[in-house]
């Protein structure tokens, strides 16, 4: 069994795969548009080249991700994505790179629990839990 995060962007869907490509490294799997739907009915009015389906890879995690309805409203909550980086060096640019037009909702720093920890909300929305887990 696996369990995968499907994040709906609601119009904004290539926009984060391409920030999460260069800021996370993710690797960019199958794509589909709402234009390849057999099915035109199932379309959101004007939303032919954006993205129903896509599937990208941060780390070993495959994250799927759409622009569902394409409203221009994403709404992300009570959930985080949690990236455990392997050093506080690491740590620090990944944290760095999705605050980036985000939100810092606790900064990067040390904690009882892990030698660097902090929480962020990405330009989309998205939640962020960074950290290196003590040894």
């Amino acid at each position: 069994m696996q369990l995968q995060p499907y994040l709906f962007f609601d119009g904004r869907a290539e926009e984060a795969i391409e920030f999460y490509r260069s800021k996370l490294g993710a690797t960019v799997g199958m794509v589909m548009r709402f234009k390849d739907c057999p099915e035109p009915q199932q379309q959101p009015p004007g939303s032919a080249n954006k993205i129903m389906h896509a599937e990208l890879r941060i780390g070993d995690t495959a994250v799927l991700a759409s622009d569902g309805r394409c409203q221009g409203q994403p709404n992300f909550q009570g959930f985080a994505l949690s990236l455990t980086a392997t050093e506080d060096a690491e740590a620090n640019r990944l944290f760095s790179s999705l605050s980036e037009g985000g939100q810092v909702q606790m900064p990067l720093g040390k904690t009882f629990f892990a030698s660097s920890f902090g929480m962020v909300t990405d330009r989309f929305g998205v939640s962020w839990m960074v950290y290196v887990p003590r040894q």
